[in-house]
């Protein structure tokens, strides 16, 4: 049970002109369930991409990258849930490839116009035969209301459906942004989300857009962690339809550019929440807020030190106020020249150590009392400079364990 998330409803999400989605039941892994979904995108879209910084990254991934550096012009995507393709070598590239020329031939396009993704186990070959053989029947249900599907359609270990949508006015033009994001276990993703595409049909300069790609993906998927592992497949697409009437958007300082900025770290960071709150066995949302760093660099290093460690986690899935681990977490955090003595630490309303001791006026039962909360924010004040940056996490629960052993069963 995710954390304070529920699935949007399909109305909820509304269709970005220039994009159409169908999904279909491949029997990639499971019989009876969504698995396969394609994005058709109109001709003049602009795509950008950000992919893990994990070296062994799965072959769609490689081969993603090899067709947005072609400059082709992406016209569709394929999506495989139940088999990440990955750790797979050579015939997994080769696969992968297959399912670029399948999508391709049906489209009447370059194999180098659509991008390949896949999530699930690794090392395990991906059958590619029926990710070829449901390509017919996702292409025939494809329309553009099919946002709540798609989302429904990637999900792996995910309890709930990842999707948000945000509409905003341009030079007085209706702008639509919509996306979709998996993830719940294997989530510290070190450049974007497991899976993740947000589209706009807001009339953007394509030059413009790999850079707002991974602006974006810093500002909100850079920003999450379950357990701190970066999965091999994590992919984070950015497209642009360009269909909307306003005037073209060459310059994100304009009013213009920093309202769609604005729009789409919205939906960005609400995919990336929804990660988080549906972490596996998950039962608490936990913001870890770093202030008076020196730079965003240390912010971050001590953020994820008590947002990765076990013993942390573990003592706010118990509700105990056991807050001696988090200090720990900061002081291994690799800051070698912190002062202990400046360390100032709060749980939401609950001053718990100042000047890096226990502060005189806290009793244990406050602090008791916040962590049961299932929502809570940890401010962790270094006084060492005005730098501020948060990252968000959950808690590790005993699902968090059952759901690990038996992901392959």
């Amino acid at each position: 049970m995710a954390v304070n998330w529920t699935a949007p409803s399909a109305t909820d999400l509304y269709p970005v002109p220039g994009v159409r989605i169908g999904v279909a039941e491949a029997g990639i892994r499971k019989v009876n369930r969504k698995d396969l979904t394609v994005f058709l995108l109109d001709e003049g879209t602009a795509v950008a991409g950000v992919f893990t910084q994990n070296r062994y990254c799965a072959a769609p991934v490689q081969i993603c990258r090899e067709h947005l550096a072609m400059g082709t012009g992406v016209r569709a995507m394929v999506i495989n849930t139940g088999n990440a393709n990955a750790g797979t070598g050579e015939p997994g590239l080769v696969n992968a490839r297959a399912t670029c020329i399948g999508l391709a031939k049906a489209l009447d396009l370059a194999p180098s116009q659509v991008l390949p993704f896949s999530t699930g186990v690794i090392m395990e070959p991906l059958p590619v035969d029926r990710v070829l053989a449901g390509l017919p029947t996702a292409i025939a249900d494809a329309q553009a209301g099919h946002w709540l599907k798609a989302a429904e359609g990637i999900m792996t270990t995910d309890t709930v459906a990842k999707a948000a949508s945000r509409r905003i006015t341009l030079g007085g033009q209706t702008v639509t942004v919509t996306g979709i994001a998996k993830g719940a276990g294997m989530i510290r993703p070190n450049m974007a989300t497991m899976l993740g595409y947000v589209a706009t049909d807001a009339k953007i300069a394509p030059a413009l857009l790999q850079g707002l790609a991974r602006e974006l993906a810093d500002g909100s998927f850079n920003r999450v962690t379950v357990d701190g592992d970066t999965s091999t497949n994590d992919s984070f697409v950015l497209v642009a339809t360009r269909q909307a009437a306003h005037a073209e958007i060459t310059d994100l300082a304009s009013a213009d550019g920093q309202a769609l900025r604005a729009a789409l770290l919205d939906v960005a960071r609400t995919l990336a929440h929804a990660i988080v709150r549906d972490g596996e066995g998950a039962t608490k949302f936990i913001a870890v807020r770093v202030e008076g760093g020196n730079s965003t660099d240390e912010c971050l290093k001590v953020a994820y030190a008590v947002a990765h460690s076990p013993l942390v986690k573990t003592a706010f899935f118990a509700s105990d106020p056991n807050l001696g681990r988090i200090l720990a977490a900061v002081g291994y955090a690799g800051i070698a020249d912190l002062d202990q003595n400046k360390i100032e630490l709060h749980l939401d309303d609950v001053h718990v150590v100042t000047q890096g001791g226990r502060h005189p006026a806290y009793r244990e039962e406050d602090g008791a009392r916040v962590m049961k909360q299932s929502e809570i924010t940890i401010r962790i004040g270094l006084n060492r400079g005005a730098v501020t940056d948060t990252v968000w996490t959950c808690d590790f629960s005993h699902d968090y364990v059952t759901i690990n052993a038996d992901y392959r069963s």
